[in-house]
């Protein structure tokens, strides 16, 4: 028997903010949606057009209230080819919230507060 990993998901409140900062933050393109036929819920699954790895955005018509992350403790990482120009898009973006520079990354966070570790590229 096999696995084989396809996406993670998130909960957002507010989806078209969160596909332009999934666009311009770390260049994710739309792969998927699906609409309740009621209206009750749409699911967006981004991808980086390198690997099949998705994330999938959950948006729910009745959800006003903003997620309760926990202590936040999980996170997505993405590796980048061009690690200082990310840094300095997502400095201009005002979405970094944590820094280890003795460890050579940094985090930034989604308008829903998740937290997402950009990597430079060490292979």
């Amino acid at each position: 028997m096999k696995f084989t990993m396809d996406h993670n998901n998130i909960n957002v409140l507010d989806l078209e903010k969160s596909l332009a900062f999934y666009k311009e933050a770390l260049k994710l393109v739309e792969t998927r949606r699906k609409e309740a036929a009621d209206g009750s819920f749409i699911l967006v699954f981004l991808g980086d057009e390198q690997t099949p790895h998705k994330l999938e955005l959950t948006w729910l018509r009745d959800r006003k209230e903003p997620y309760n992350l926990g202590e936040n403790e999980f996170h997505l990482a993405f590796i980048t080819d061009d690690f200082a120009s990310a840094h300095a898009l997502h400095s201009k973006m005002g979405c970094i919230c944590y820094e280890n520079k003795a460890m050579g990354i940094y985090f930034i966070a989604d308008p829903d507060g998740y937290w997402l570790e950009v990597i430079p590229n060490r292979r």
